[in-house]
């Protein structure tokens, strides 16, 4: 039966209250061109879903608000100085020359989502509409343009039925859409379907993210202090590496990523970050502290040569969404800024979102990019030809005649048959014991009434070539145990613990049959990050 639904009708909807999809409301509103512009937002409040590092770069933010260190986020801390080390194994500690592209003077230390939270009332100053808990759930399109999005149902039951507190998504209408959903945004990749947006470029790839805040006993932390590791606790042919953050009030951020181009089916990305908390340099910081918030995202790390056409008819992408993330600086939310600011000026000047693709790749945006194209896909050699082949990309400005390729992630696993390496994920006394204790951390919150957001099309797929061939990897790359295999009455089956899920994407991006589709939940639901 066909649901009557309210329609709301503005000039520019913008899909994600992150740093892309704020700093462009708040540029179409400076520009003063009229427009009627809303941020729909999928989590609770603004910020609740935002998780990165971070380490900003300022200027960006010095262009879109002017004047804005006199009132600065929460959580800002000027970075002081810069270690970089190389982990040999639980004990030892090699400090490595800091690469060029990590230098951090003059940036900030930030949580993101509290940034986020502190732009939200800067936009609804200037007259932006910021709707949280309204998550974009499919998008409008009529006679081959985008016409706006639909809003996810409210009050659905898990059988799909309509519960006593129904309320049909609201359809938003508008001119232009622009996509600001960050990494893998369920709208996004509607879109880049539909439209065939990546036809000319390398496949997308990414990385997994995990990140705690520590409250640390009193003068341990060194404000402004940044430390970057990579290997160990991961392997040689394993992309990755730690961050440590020292903020203000004796607390710090700790954060691990490794690549999801990973070749073994029994790496465990969240067991391997908290092995990394009890190397002999990194215990001692933590010991007698205590977590605040933790939580997992998956981070787009395919750059220049996977980014896809990002303008449509009545529609464009930015920032994460887009795919433009420099990954050698382990930074995105500078670009995010600049291209949001960009696509509010391209909209008041054209009039159409077409054209957008051109003076992005046109930008400094894209010339970033370019530069170090080549340092990640060099890590797909191993760690030592990664290093060597990222020196001579620093030492040339990535201007040699090449672009290493990228591949797709969920190929890359290799098969239980296969020789595989052995890892010996350590006993822990450090918090959280386990995935679920994580879980806590995050604050995550779904009605366990509500049909499961996460979809598995063919779950003897999983019984039966995924347990053989594989081993279900699902149930070891997700950090929040939504994945289980289950004896029930003499068989095996899956469990999704739905209600577990931190919103990461790593299942939609990792498995090796594309058997795992992540769909936008009801709104409000998910994680409540504080000050990730």
């Amino acid at each position: 039966m066909e649901v009557e639904r309210d329609v709301m009708e503005y000039d520019v909807v913008v899909v994600g209250a992150g740093p892309a999809g704020l700093a462009c409301a708040i540029r179409l509103k400076q520009l003063d061109a009229g427009l009627n512009v809303c941020v729909l937002e999928k989590g609770a409040e603004v910020g609740a879903h935002i998780l990165s590092g971070a380490v900003i770069e300022p200027e960006p933010l010095d262009a879109l608000l002017p004047g804005w260190r006199d009132n600065p986020p929460p959580i800002c801390v000027p970075a002081t100085h810069d270690s970089f080390y190389l982990l040999r194994d639980a004990k030892r500690a090699t400090k490595m020359l800091t690469p060029p592209q990590m230098h951090n003077k003059g940036n900030f230390i930030v949580s993101l989502g509290a940034v986020c939270a502190w732009l939200a009332p800067r936009a609804e100053e200037l007259g932006v509409d910021v709707f949280p808990g309204f998550p974009a759930a499919d998008t409008l399109i009529e006679n081959g343009k985008v016409v706006g999005v639909r809003c996810n149902d409210m009050g659905v039951e898990k059988d799909g039925s309509h519960g006593a507190n129904f309320a049909p998504g609201v359809d938003i209408h508008a001119q232009t859409t622009i996509l600001a959903e960050g990494c893998r945004g369920n709208v996004t990749k509607q879109l880049i379907r539909e439209f065939k947006l990546d036809a000319d470029s390398d496949p997308q790839t990414y990385g997994i993210g995990l990140k705690e805040l520590w409250k640390v006993p009193s003068g341990r932390a060194e404000p402004g202090k940044v430390v970057h590791t990579l290997g160990w606790p991961l392997d040689n042919m394993t992309y990755g590496g730690s961050f440590i953050y020292h903020l203000d009030e004796d607390r710090i951020a700790i954060g691990f990523v490794a690549g999801l181009d990973y070749e073994d089916p029994n790496f465990k990305p969240f067991e391997a970050f908290q092995q990394l908390k009890h190397h002999a340099m990194i215990k001692p910081l933590l010991e007698g502290g205590e977590i605040i918030s933790a939580g997992s995202r998956a981070l787009i790390e395919g750059g220049y040569q996977s980014l896809p056409k990002t303008d449509m008819p009545g529609a464009l992408l930015i920032g994460d969404a887009a795919g433009l993330m420099n990954v050698p600086k382990i930074k995105g939310t500078h670009q995010a800024i600049r291209s949001g600011m960009l696509a509010a000026e391209h909209l008041v000047e054209s009039k159409a979102a077409e054209g957008f693709d051109a003076r992005l790749r046109a930008s400094p945006i894209m010339a970033e990019l370019k530069k170090v194209r080549n340092m990640r896909p060099a890590f797909r050699k191993g760690l030592w030809r990664g290093l060597v082949t990222s020196a001579i990309e620093t030492i040339t400005a990535g201007k040699l005649p090449r672009t290493l390729p990228n591949r797709a992630d969920w190929k890359c696993l290799k098969k239980l048959d296969e020789q595989l390496p052995e890892y010996d994920y350590a006993a822990r006394d450090l918090p959280p014991k386990d995935r679920l204790s994580s879980v806590f951390f995050s604050a995550t919150s779904h009605d366990e009434n509500q049909p499961d957001h996460l979809k598995v099309p063919d779950t003897d797929l999983c019984v039966g070539r995924c347990t053989e061939e594989y081993g279900n990897p699902c149930t070891r790359f997700c950090p929040a145990s939504v994945y289980e295999m289950v004896e029930e009455n003499g068989a095996r089956r899956l469990q999704i613990n739905a209600a577990n899920c931190v919103h990461c994407k790593t299942c939609d991006i990792k498995d090796p049959y594309e058997n795992i589709l992540w769909t936008t939940p009801e709104g409000g639901s998910g994680p409540n990050y504080q000050n990730l």
